[in-house]
């Protein structure tokens, strides 16, 4: 009100533009906060990015899968007295375990929230169709062009990728010389409550005190005791149930991977969907796909024992029970992306080797069991199974958050391993 006297003293012309400019005041601070249009999702950069990390770790998987398949043939064809190279394995373990957990970072910067679940899900899901792919071909190319040229073929298409990720890849869209000037204004605007100069030391403490931490590393530690059980036991429990030859074994033990690859792009589109119209929230998506990602592989392998009457209802219960853990990609296998985007590569790194835990301990208690009581071995291990994939999940369903910690508000610039 103070403000009239002013603008009576003023010439009609001053008036008249100063009227505009009062006018056009709330106009431009209304468009200051307009996010920018959304542009194309598929025809994009971000998405021809998540298909080629896609293509990448299908190489990644292949060429360490292959080593295992091709062990055998390696060893009858060198002598009796050759011994396979572990220290050749252990290293592409190294390796594909390091690309893995680095790759997660690339959507701290590329990836808008509303997308995130079909960004990620794309490129992680590369390993599975790796997986199926080099089940399918190994055995074809060992018997036609010899155990050498599986390498040559998967080693090549790696190498080839490799240099195409070394010439795309930017750490920032900001930097990329090839995105859109409206994908990355996008991008950066929906990234931009992200984004921080501020640094600040890694805060430890407050992260192991952290129960949306523990929730991870617990949701991690039973996806990867399912997942372990179901990946290096599954021709066992074929060779012992359904009394099938290798390469019937070879296919039985191939299509988990491809179903399992289906589910995973089904759940990013799906995690996206219900947050762009508003169906779910964030932390009710994770914790809907917590709960198939955990309960579903359980609640199937029990099947296998119980309902299992023809060789068709068993090979369904072990397709489902091998291939719905993938439900996790839109649970637990992300959720640090939302609770500390800052820190999102150490937690990943230490949820990870959590998960290397259960890994470890599941596969060398299985074979304990089924070496000790083969008779009643997969009751054993498919009910201590399902106990801790029952406990790790109502863990995660009380604990588990989807928004951005105290602890991790400080520094939005992400911290590397």
């Amino acid at each position: 009100m103070f403000g009239i006297p002013c603008r009576a003293s003023l010439p009609s012309g001053d008036q008249t533009l100063q009227s505009k400019e009062e006018k056009l005041e709330p106009i431009m601070q209304m468009d200051n906060q307009i996010t920018p249009k959304k542009v194309r999702s598929f025809c994009s950069f971000r998405y021809g990015l998540s298909l080629l990390l896609h293509l990448c770790n299908v190489a990644l998987m292949a060429q360490n899968m292959c080593l295992n398949l091709t062990m055998v043939i390696m060893v009858n064809s060198t002598g009796p007295h050759s011994l396979p190279n572990t220290s050749t394995e252990e290293h592409l373990e190294n390796i594909k375990g390091s690309a893995l957990i680095s790759q997660h970072m690339i959507w701290v910067k590329w990836a808008p929230p509303l997308e995130r679940g079909r960004l990620t899900t794309l490129s992680l899901s590369g390993n599975l169709l790796g997986s199926f792919i080099v089940l399918l071909v190994t055995g074809f190319i060992c018997q036609s062009l010899g155990w050498p040229m599986v390498f040559y073929i998967f080693g090549a298409c790696g190498c080839a990728l490799s240099l195409l990720w070394f010439v795309l890849f930017y750490d920032d869209p900001k930097d990329h010389p090839c995105i859109s000037i409206s994908e990355k204004e996008y991008i950066l605007s929906c990234l931009n409550q992200q984004v921080s100069s501020s640094t600040q030391s890694l805060p430890i403490k407050a992260m192991i005190k952290s129960l949306p931490f523990w929730a991870i590393a617990f949701g991690s530690f039973a996806f990867h005791w399912t997942n372990t059980i179901m990946v290096l036991y599954t021709p066992t429990f074929i060779k012992a149930k359904l009394h099938v030859n290798i390469k019937e074994n070879g296919l039985l033990s191939a299509l988990p991977y491809l179903f399992a690859w289906s589910f995973g792009i089904l759940v990013g589109h799906l995690t996206d969907f219900f947050l762009s119209r508003n169906i779910l929230r964030l932390i009710t998506i994770q914790k809907l796909f917590n709960t198939l990602g955990l309960l579903l592989p359980a609640f199937f392998s029990l099947c296998l024992l119980y309902l299992s009457s023809s060789i068709y209802s068993m090979t369904i219960f072990l397709i489902l029970a091998s291939s719905t853990g993938s439900f996790c990609m839109g649970g637990v296998l992300i959720n640090g992306l939302d609770i500390a985007p800052s820190f999102y590569g150490f937690l990943k790194g230490v949820t990870a080797i959590i998960g290397m835990i259960g890994r470890l301990i599941s596969s060398t208690l299985c074979g304990v069991i089924l070496n000790q009581d083969p008779e009643s071995a997969w009751f054993k291990i498919f009910i201590l199974m399902a106990v801790i994939d029952v406990l790790c999940l109502l863990f995660c369903l009380v604990f588990g958050k989807a928004d951005i910690q105290d602890w991790a508000k400080g520094n939005q610039e992400h911290t590397r391993l």
